[in-house]
């Protein structure tokens, strides 16, 4: 077992295993194609080959997400902490890498080269995404329950009766009134969208959350609402996640451990706390004393 210093207390086996994972804009070059290894990092500026034009938005990441953790990503904008995501869901091909999930085949098989039927029925019962943009995680003509049953249906769920009082369940959980839960997501404000993006994540019991820049664009206020909600989900379901943010003060609010990523890579990773009180990197020392 694994202890974080708040006494969260882990399992030696993580829910979800990321080894290698590069994604290539572009063919790539002699020069550059050896970039995804440190030796060919010189090649590059910053993450893009001046030779061919490719660009390496992430380059050799690897990292593993323990049951109940908080795992956080963070990175200025074009740092590939988002690709990482659209790979894990299938949003993205990667180039190179593999990734295992515990409750996949026993994690021994890696979900990067499984069939496309396969990598459906992945996303639709092991994983929950929430996007930063509403519009590509909810169906925004569609009610807020029926959003909730388009991803029970896609799980197998037939029963009407069933999914009705599991979206009602869930709604009720993110603090939908009930008297809008049939109302669609194009009616709801930018915070209620989020929420609802957060029960549609969690209606099947997935055992980790893809959550990707989930209060950017929002008002503090709302932010804090929706932080507060993440909190809660954790502490209550003690589901894991994956939390990627530009935004350091969110990272430490929700985050366990924490990834630093420049240009594809990363470039420091250890507890948020630590991070937080003596980071390394310059880059990493830029972002803790924009907090101060």
């Amino acid at each position: 077992m694994k202890t974080n210093e708040s006494g969260t207390l882990w399992s030696e086996t993580p829910v979800l295993r990321v080894d290698g994972l590069s994604r290539r804009f572009g063919a790539g070059c002699s020069e550059c194609i050896v970039s995804d290894s440190a030796a060919g990092r010189s090649s590059l500026e910053k993450n893009w080959c001046p030779k061919c034009g490719a660009v390496h938005a992430v380059s050799d990441v690897s990292f593993s997400v323990f049951p109940g953790e908080v795992l956080g990503i963070v990175g200025e904008s074009g740092s590939g902490k988002s690709t990482v995501m659209n790979a894990l869901y299938f949003d993205d091909e990667p180039t190179a890498g593999s990734a295992y999930l515990t409750e996949w085949k026993e994690g021994e098989a890696d979900i990067f080269a499984e069939s496309s039927q396969s990598r459906r029925r992945i996303r639709n019962e092991l994983m929950g995404k929430v996007y930063q943009n509403p519009l590509l995680g909810l169906k925004m003509k569609f009610s807020a329950m029926a959003n909730i049953a388009e991803k029970l249906i896609a799980a197998g769920s037939r029963d009407v009766g069933k999914m009705e009082q599991r979206a009602t369940d869930l709604l009720n959980h993110v603090n939908i009134p009930e008297f809008r839960m049939k109302d669609a997501p194009k009616y709801f404000s930018g915070g209620m969208q989020q929420r609802v993006q957060i029960a549609k994540a969690l209606s099947n019991n997935p055992p980790i959350l893809l959550l990707d820049e989930v209060t950017t664009g929002l008002d503090v206020s709302v932010q804090a609402r929706v932080l507060d909600l993440i909190k809660a989900i954790q502490r209550e379901l003690g589901v894991s996640m994956l939390l990627v943010s530009h935004d350091l003060g969110i990272i430490r609010m929700l985050a366990d451990r924490t990834l630093v990523m420049l240009n594809g890579r990363v470039i420091e990773d250890g507890l948020t706390d630590q991070i937080l009180e003596d980071p390394q990197e310059p880059y990493t020392q830029e972002l803790v004393q924009s907090l101060l």
